[in-house]
């Protein structure tokens, strides 16, 4: 059924009203019964918003399995068993439960952070059933309910007007406008035109600013508009966070590394001959547990818990854990225009009077602060602020430490301008006592006020330059009241529109006799230039994201001409770029996704833009290989945010949608945040490829030393509980303490990574395979030689294994940079590390003295002049490790010469 067709059929169900009232200025009585409603509610269902079903715990644990990591060990501790090795089998089990325990404890933390981030609608309604008013639950509300609004209230379903009176609507949340809405009931618009035009409804979630209404609720819950939209994002999602995509493209090529190796191995050892089918099982359980980073899914969540943390500090709060990441891969930032790069204030900005005197305004927002430059004392500026202050009906007022307003946004920045002039609002409405309101109507495009001042009546009026022109026959200037002249007025109203202004103008006249409010004749006070206004912050968050690399386009459903100039100061574009609308990308979208992206790809303000189309553009620039960030608080904002690979919403204005939507809230509403929000998401990123460095150096390292071994026809060197015991107990400490460094200072210095760049690059291959190489070949030398010597297979292990946490040692120490040399470190800036290394040496010191562990592994206690010897092996991997390094910086500066 369509809106009209549904507007017939409830209108026909009020039997006995007098329907020819319906959308003129009278008002339907009676409403559905009971009875009905409670039929409705059955058929249509509770007026509420779907909500994502949330796992549980059961199923976020055994998700924690997922992994072919996993499933190696798994098969791993199934053979040892087998074996009866079963030390080893336990120990493996252990770290598998570990693991899985605490990626659930930070997962279902991380996602029950936002669970008070629902119920778009849900609070109380004001509707007419059985001829009496009542005050029932939103979800209630059933299609025919009709319902009584006024200013303030949330519009609890979508609804057509049966009445109206100056009603205003701030549409904002669902169309980009940060200009309320004039609602007319008796207006007729066509069913298919677009949503701001429909200027006889109203929707679900609105906020009616000023006015009252009656009207019919004609959908509830899911066949809302805001309904379609939360359905829509509630889909399961399309893009992945960046770290997703690399981290399981290195798991991949991890486990076809292990099999390759294992499956080599085997091999080989089957061509020498010598080792014994059990001997051969177990030397593979060794290299898959050797190479296998046990210690990677718990490094990767510490990482990601203390980048969120840390996020949190800077006014960034993540809801879910993976995403913390994600902010610092992205690339390109589609940002929405209001309450995210501007204040969704309305400010007056400038005050241009008839003689051609301009006067700058400065601050922004409902706060006073800022002033008037120029001559404020002159006569003519305090009058067009008077008649501004006095044509209104909205109230600013300080409480709770804070400016606070009440009422129509335009209204409210006339008072602010009164506050910089140094005027006292309650002193004028004292000394004009008003006579008569006439307030704003959109048909009519002016408000005014009669008011009294000791001596003379006089009336006010404010609204649109063309209709003040046609009001008024003179002008007020130094000189005194002049013949206007229409046409200087209109070049100044001309000029200011070019810059994307909202334009009012004021006028007066003299009333004569008391009641008279006729609106000709008037005197033209002058005119205001008003925008909603940029955050101060923004333009040097946009230069810090482009100096790191991050390109941010505007997308929003503003006027173009407002849209770029708002880009313009804010450093977006410069005043020859264009600007595309939604019927630019209409037209492109019928020629198909090559064309759509040329159209898009070289732009950066977009205006008049429709949800659906905010999601294309996502598209096209992921098509284009960016990893999009889309920022916003509107429910409009919504499906764009659940498109990008990372939807930011804003904490303070952001609907619960918008949050609901989003992997990362920014609760000061403050663009800059983002910025240090990708600051932080980028040194997780780079702790995380430390932790990888490490733990798969430390593999590697394993790896060629047993190849060593097999190929010199020697022993195992070390037996497998030996090498889960160096890889999860002496580096567990350490990989997860890396997870701990701070910031290096130069991460918004340095280009994102490309969105193709996998986690094994040049620099981490570089870094595997000297440290591995090092590491695996010094072992094995002294493994030899050990055995040369005469010393028995379990004394040559014994030393070997400490030898290997030695490495690991200072291996952790190294990793802390990539590229800057330990020296010029803080050494305690990352105090658990610096703990943990010695940590690891003294619990694997302890291990050899403690009974039934050292039983387990084999070990036994050495000489202090055995560790000094092995100490001085170790050492020679940090020099090794500090030339790679020095070589390292000496490219990068070559490369930037």
């Amino acid at each position: 059924m369509t809106l009209n067709s549904l507007k017939e059929a409830i209108k026909s169900e009020y039997v006995g009203q007098n329907s020819d009232t319906w959308g003129g200025s009278d008002q339907v009585t009676g409403g559905l019964t009971q009875e009905q409603a409670e039929e409705r509610l059955k058929e249509y269902g509770l007026n509420r918003l779907p909500e994502p079903p949330m796992p549980g715990t059961v199923q976020i644990f055994a998700r924690q399995f997922l992994s072919p990591f996993i499933y190696i060990l798994v098969v791993a501790a199934i053979i040892s068993f087998t074996l009866g090795q079963n030390p080893s089998g336990v120990f493996i089990i252990v770290v598998l439960i570990l693991n899985a325990i605490i990626g659930t404890v930070q997962e279902y933390s991380a996602q029950r952070s936002a669970m008070a981030l629902r119920n778009m609608i849900k609070g109380m309604a004001h509707v007419i059933r059985d001829s009496v008013a009542r005050t029932i639950d939103v979800e209630e509300i059933v299609p025919g309910d009709l319902v009584q609004l006024s200013s303030g209230d949330k519009v609890p379903a979508d609804v057509t007007l049966i009445s109206s009176h100056n009603l205003t609507v701030d549409e904002s949340m669902l169309t980009g406008e940060s200009l309320a809405v004039s609602k007319n009931a008796i207006a007729t618009v066509d069913e298919d035109a677009p949503l701001s035009e429909k200027v006889n409804h109203c929707f679900a979630g609105s906020i009616i600013t000023h006015g009252r209404a009656q009207a019919i609720a004609i959908a509830t819950a899911t066949n809302t508009e805001i309904g379609r939209i939360a359905r829509h994002v509630t889909k399961e999602r399309v893009s992945e966070p960046p770290l997703m995509i690399r981290i399981r493209a290195f798991t991949y090529q991890v486990a076809g590394g292990i099999f390759v190796a294992i499956l080599s191995l085997t091999i080989m050892m089957l061509l020498k001959g010598n080792y014994t089918t059990e001997a051969i099982i177990l030397m593979t359980i060794g290299l898959a547990v050797s190479v296998i980073p046990e210690g990677l899914p718990a490094a990767l969540t510490v990482a990601l818990a203390i980048g969120m943390r840390r996020m949190a500090k800077n006014s960034v709060i993540i809801r879910k854990l993976i995403a913390v990441e994600s902010l610092g891969s992205c690339t390109f930032i589609c940002s929405d225009k209001t309450g995210t790069l501007t204040v969704n204030e309305l400010t007056i900005r400038q005050v241009v009077l008839p003689d051609d005197k301009v006067f700058q305004v400065t601050g922004e927002g409902v706060s006073p602060g800022g002033k008037v430059c120029g001559n404020t004392e002159q006569q003519h500026l305090q009058q067009l602020c008077i008649a501004g202050v006095l044509a209104n009906e909205s109230h600013l007022s300080y409480a709770g430490g804070e400016w606070v307003s009440d009422g129509d946004i335009v209204d409210v920045a006339f008072l602010v301008l009164a506050k910089k002039l140094g005027l006292s609002i309650t002193q004028l409405r004292q000394q004009h006592t008003q006579l008569e309101l006439i307030p704003y109507e959109s048909e009519k495009a002016y408000s005014g006020s009669v008011n009294f001042d000791g001596d003379k009546s006089w009336l006010y009026a404010k609204g649109s330059p063309e209709k003040m022109l046609s009001m008024c026959s003179h002008m007020e200037t130094s000189s005194g009241s002049v013949q206007i002249d229409k046409a200087l007025i209109e070049d100044q109203f001309e000029s200011l529109a070019k810059q994307g202004y909202r334009i009012i103008a004021l006028a007066k006249k003299e009333v004569i006799e008391c009641g008279c409010k006729q609106f000709e004749h008037m005197s033209f006070l002058g005119m205001v230039a008003m925008i909603d206004p940029v955050r101060h912050e923004a333009f040097d968050a946009i230069t810090r994201c482009r100096e790191g690399g991050v390109e941010v386009a505007m997308i929003t459903g503003d006027h173009p001409a407002t849209a770029k100039s708002i880009a313009i100061e804010l450093g977006l574009c410069g005043q020859d770029a264009a600007v595309v609308t939604g019927a630019m990308i209409h037209k492109a979208n019928a020629k198909g996704p090559k064309a759509a992206d040329e159209l898009i790809r070289p732009v950066r303000v977009f205006a008049r833009i429709e949800p659906q189309q905010k999601e294309q553009i996502v598209d096209s620039f992921m098509r284009q290989e960016h990893f999009v960030a889309v920022t916003g608080d509107g429910v409009n904002d919504a499906p764009a945010m659940r498109q990008a690979n990372t939807g930011i919403a804003m904490g303070k204005r952001g609907t619960d949608v918008a949050k609901e939507t989003a992997d990362l809230i920014i609760t000061d509403d403050n663009f800059a945040s983002i910025v240090s929000g990708i600051e932080q998401g980028r040194v997780v990123y780079n702790n995380i490829r430390k932790v990888i460095a490490l733990l798969v150096a430390t593999g590697f390292s394993a790896l060629w030393l047993f190849f060593l071994s097999v190929l010199a026809g020697l022993p195992m060197p070390m037996i497998a509980v030996q090498l889960l015991w160096l890889n999860l107990v002496a580096n567990g400490l350490q990989d997860v303490a890396l997870a701990f460094e701070p910031k290096e200072g130069n991460e918004l210095s340095r280009k994102p990574r490309k969105p193709s760049e996998p986690i094994f690059e040049k620099v981490i291959i570089e870094h595997i395979v000297i440290s591995g190489t090092v590491m695996g070949g010094l072992a094995f030398v002294h493994y030899y030689l050990a055995l040369e010597a005469g010393q028995s297979v379990e004394l040559a292990r014994n030393l070997t294994l400490m030898l290997m946490v030695l490495f690991g040692n200072i291996h952790a120490l190294n990793s802390r940079s990539e590229t800057l040399s330990l020296f010029t470190l803080p050494v305690f800036a990352n105090p658990f590390l610096i703990c943990a290394v010695p940590i690891a040496q003294l619990v694997h010191i302890a291990a050899m003295y403690t009974p039934g562990i050292s039983d387990v592994l084999a070990i036994q206690p050495i000489s202090l002049v055995q560790w000094i010897q092995l100490l001085l092996i170790a050492s020679s991997l940090f020099v090794i490790e500090e030339l790679h390094k020095w070589w390292r910086r000496r490219s990068q500066a070559y490369n930037a010469a």
